[in-house]
């Protein structure tokens, strides 16, 4: 988990960076760039916005052959052992994305380079490496006064509420590759800002596989527990599954399956599309992990656990007390009407 409220931006280099394809020009500024206060602060907010907004899906600097063959690991390990090298280093990481900016339809723009400080991340303080992107220009309206009227100018720009590309690295886990996080606005282009200028892959820690498996859960209820069961059925098996990972510190698989699968015929169903869809997930090989209570409560978030039904009327489950809905909800079939119905016990209904 990171908190990035109190983080200052100590030096910050700013660079342009064409499409060589295109023929388009590499500018490097020979000055690091000092901003005023006001700057610093919209330079800050533009920069980190994005991380705190996004979910955290962290990776990790890699190369096939060796991480010491990683260019922007190399650089970055460089400056976290000398700060005042940045503006130096800003310079072979701009060269670095220009050699990658092959492809017609990679855009130009402002390469921007930071050294971060009071950055945390697992409730520890440290430093990181800020390196962000603006590509797409916004027309926008000046207005000058003259004499007696207003004349308009029509001038481009970049939106500082909307950073195209960007990643933090952060000075943490050196000899696994840093632990990186990046935001991509323009998915036109990914491979290249992940895979060809940063190197990275995904960090495959407790956050990763809470994450991953309980995903693959979801699609487990959408693809088998509802067609072999029905909609209540699927609902109940995710609360149950989420509640399993939210009161346990570690993860094992058969405790997960006899506690969560209240029907023993889908334990053989749930194994047999591990194996066919696990790889998708990166989770084919694992039943033992480290619970991330952070992706847990992301997670809770995002699953739907509403009935709808086709007569325009939804019954929400409550994903906390999932016991309510197996013991006060039924399901049945009415043959005068050739419809199924939902019966609802309660004792009253509560005010809000």
């Amino acid at each position: 988990m990171i908190n990035l409220y109190a983080t200052q931006i100590e030096s910050i280099s700013i660079h342009r960076v064409g499409n060589k394809s295109k023929g388009e020009a590499l500018f490097l500024s020979q000055q690091p760039y000092s901003p005023d206060d006001e700057t610093a602060g919209l330079l800050k907010e533009y920069f980190l916005r994005p991380f705190r907004e996004k979910e955290e899906n962290y990776f990790r600097l890699d190369h096939e052959a060796d991480l010491e063959f990683n260019e922007v690991y190399r650089q970055v390990a460089e400056v976290f052992e000398d700060p005042s090298r940045l503006h130096l280093i800003s310079k072979k990481l701009g060269t670095h994305l220009y050699e990658q900016s092959m492809h017609p339809h990679i855009k130009s723009g402002e390469l921007y380079v930071a050294h971060l400080t009071d950055v945390i991340i697992d409730s520890e303080k440290t430093d990181a490496i800020g390196i962000f992107k603006s590509e797409l220009k916004y027309d926008f309206l000046q207005f000058r006064e003259e004499q007696e009227s207003l004349d308009i100018l029509v001038q481009q720009g970049v939106n500082i509420n909307k950073l195209d590309k960007g990643c933090l690295i952060f000075n943490t886990g050196k000899e696994d590759g840093y632990k990186v996080l990046s935001v991509d606005s323009n998915r036109y282009d990914t491979k290249y800002w992940l895979e060809q200028f940063l190197g990275v892959v995904p960090l495959t820690d407790e956050n990763f596989y809470t994450k991953n498996y309980l995903k693959f859960c979801q699609n487990f209820a959408k693809d088998v527990v509802l067609p072999a069961e029905d909609k209540q059925q699927e609902v109940l098996f995710m609360n149950r599954a989420v509640n399993h990972f939210a009161k346990n510190d570690a993860f094992e698989e058969t405790a997960f399956l006899n506690e969560v699968m209240e029907n023993p015929e889908l334990i053989p169903e749930f194994k047999h599309y591990k194996v066919e869809k696990g790889p998708k997930y990166s989770i084919e090989d694992v039943s033992n992990f480290d619970i991330a209570n952070k992706a847990v409560s992301d997670t809770r978030k995002k699953i739907k656990n509403v009935i709808q039904l086709d007569t325009n009327i939804q019954i929400k489950m409550d994903f906390i007390n999932p016991e309510s809905a197996e013991k006060f909800v039924e399901k049945g079939w009415d043959e005068e009407r050739q419809m199924y119905y939902y019966l609802v016990y309660f004792n009253k209904e509560q005010k809000g």
